[in-house]
């Protein structure tokens, strides 16, 4: 994932700052409990696509 395209995007829904885990290749917005997917390197950026995350989830982060 490219740095300086991690600094521009934030959450569709709301527009925070997202937190990239390389690990599961998605883009996470705290606020919305959100994890948006990265296939094939995009950021898929559509709630309507994006997994629900449960506070456990986010309390990791």
């Amino acid at each position: 994932m490219d740095p300086k395209l991690l600094e521009i995007l934030v959450c569709p829904l709301c527009k925070s700052p997202l937190v990239y885990r390389k690990a599961e290749q998605e883009l996470v917005c705290k606020a919305d409990k959100l994890a948006y997917a990265i296939k094939d390197g995009i950021p898929v950026m559509l709630a309507d696509e994006a997994r629900k995350l449960n506070d456990e989830e986010i309390a990791k982060l």
